[in-house]
Order: C-alpha cells, then sequence, then structure tokens
C-alpha cells in the first residue's frame, strides 16, 4: 500500500503529465497554423509521449493500490511570437516537470518507500533526456537566428522524429 503523501504527488504528477501532453498539442496546432509542420509533428509526438508518462504514474499509483484523484487541466496558451519563444518555453516546463520529478523522488527517500523510489527513477532519466532534447533544440534556433533556410532546415529535420 503506497502512503498518502506519496499517492498525493503521484495524482499531481499525473495532472501535470497530461496538463504537458495538452501544452505539447496545442504548441503542435500553432505550428501547423504556422506551417512549421516538422516542428508541430515534433510535438505532437512529444505531446504523445507526455500522455505516456502520465499513464505510467496512473498504472502505477492503480499496482500500490492507491486512489487516482484527476483534477482539471488547465487550458494552456495557443498563441506565441516565434519558434524560438515556443521551444524556450518547452526547455522552461521541462525544468519545471524535472523539479516535481525530484520533489517526489526526496518524499519517497524521506517516507522510506523504496518501490516509488525505484520507479521514479526511471523519470529522473527521462527528464535529463527531456531537457537536454528541448535545450539542444533552443540552441540550434539560437544559432540561426533570423535566417529563414536555418528555420526551414530544422522544421524538415524535426519533422523526421
Amino acid at each position: 500500500m503506497i502512503g498518502k503523501k506519496m499517492e498525493d504527488l503521484i495524482n499531481v504528477q499525473i495532472n501535470a503529465e497530461l496538463y504537458s501532453s495538452y501544452l505539447y498539442l496545442s504548441m503542435s496546432a500553432w505550428c501547423t497554423q504556422e506551417t512549421w509542420n516538422g516542428f508541430a509533428h515534433w510535438l505532437r509526438l512529444q505531446a504523445q509521449e507526455e500522455l505516456e508518462h502520465a499513464m505510467k504514474f496512473y498504472d502505477y499509483l492503480n499496482e500500490r493500490g492507491g486512489s487516482i484523484t484527476l483534477s482539471a487541466i488547465d487550458a494552456p496558451k495557443a498563441e506565441w511570437k516565434d519558434v524560438g519563444s515556443l521551444f524556450r518555453e518547452v526547455y522552461a516546463h521541462e525544468q519545471k516537470v524535472t523539479g516535481m520529478i525530484h520533489a517526489m523522488v526526496e518524499e519517497a527517500i524521506k517516507q522510506k518507500d523504496y518501490a516509488a523510489e525505484i520507479m521514479l527513477q526511471w523519470f529522473v532519466s527521462e527528464q535529463v533526456e527531456e531537457e537536454a532534447n528541448a535545450s539542444e533544440i533552443v540552441a540550434k534556433l539560437e544559432k540561426i537566428g533570423d535566417s529563414t533556410g536555418g528555420l526551414f532546415q530544422l522544421d524538415h529535420y524535426l519533422g523526421k522524429r
């Protein structure tokens, strides 16, 4: 049986992962409207991945005998200045999620919930990858600057994900 504090944190994280999926889907829609179909494709796949993360927490909580408490998902924004600002937001969002995961690990250690600690290690590693991917795209966008050709090349590259 899982402790109440960890159960609550996992329920919050399920909501956060669902919001992440919703946010990236909104970003994908904006990119599609702006005809950046490669960026849109990358973000749509990212939205699916975040939904998978939510379900991983959901399944884990069920396996541990916890109660699932779904709450409302905040509406994400729908407009961005440009692709650079959008991906800077992706990177900042992933850093926020990393902080949430780390707080859960700290609580699992504090509660001596070894099963949760082990499960959360997968997410710790996943967040390293998530941040690295977002940070790489931001770095490339900064190097590209105002080069329309560079944006088209990166859009094409990300569309192959």
